[in-house]
């Protein structure tokens, strides 16, 4: 199944103000929260500490109003024996809270820092690219049919 779909890379750091920041970071923050509020659908990308997400992670799902509710979410994570999963078991949990619908297939590198070379390329693309458009096609299917059923009846009417 061919996907298209419009990427827009957000960073969680420039989404919190900064005593000092240039202005530029302002108008950044300002273009990142338009993204995210127009956004159909999430990739989040992780890593895995101490058998958890960064704390920054759970700062921006937190506070930065983007528009979680009946919107799919994927995952790449990143980490040690287990790929970064046990940040993105804990993940499920947090955006099932926020109405999100987190899709099942992800990417994940295990042991990351053995994987890429020295210019940051992954030695054998070959199983994350796999994962990577198995999740993109899921990705996809929840976001039109999401987006379909906000369409239909707006999800404010039955959050309960």
């Amino acid at each position: 199944m061919r996907v298209h779909l419009e990427l827009s890379l957000v960073d969680p750091a420039v989404m919190f103000r900064q005593p000092g920041e240039a202005q530029e970071l302002a108008a950044q923050r300002h273009q990142s929260l338009q993204q995210l509020l127009r956004a159909d659908a999430f990739l989040i990308v992780t890593p895995e500490y101490n058998h958890g997400y960064p704390a920054a992670l759970k700062q921006f799902i937190d506070e930065v109003p983007a528009s979680w509710e009946a919107r799919p979410v994927g995952f790449i994570s990143y980490g040690g024996v287990s790929g970064g999963l046990r940040a993105v078991e804990q993940l499920r949990q947090v955006l099932a809270e926020l109405h999100a619908m987190t899709v099942r297939s992800s990417v994940c590198f295990t042991n990351a820092w053995e994987q890429f070379d020295e210019q940051g390329q992954l030695s054998e693309p070959r199983p994350a690219n796999s994962a990577l458009a198995h999740t993109l096609v899921q990705l996809n299917w929840w976001a039109q049919t999401l987006r379909s059923g906000r369409e239909r009846v707006p999800y404010e009417r039955i959050r309960g």
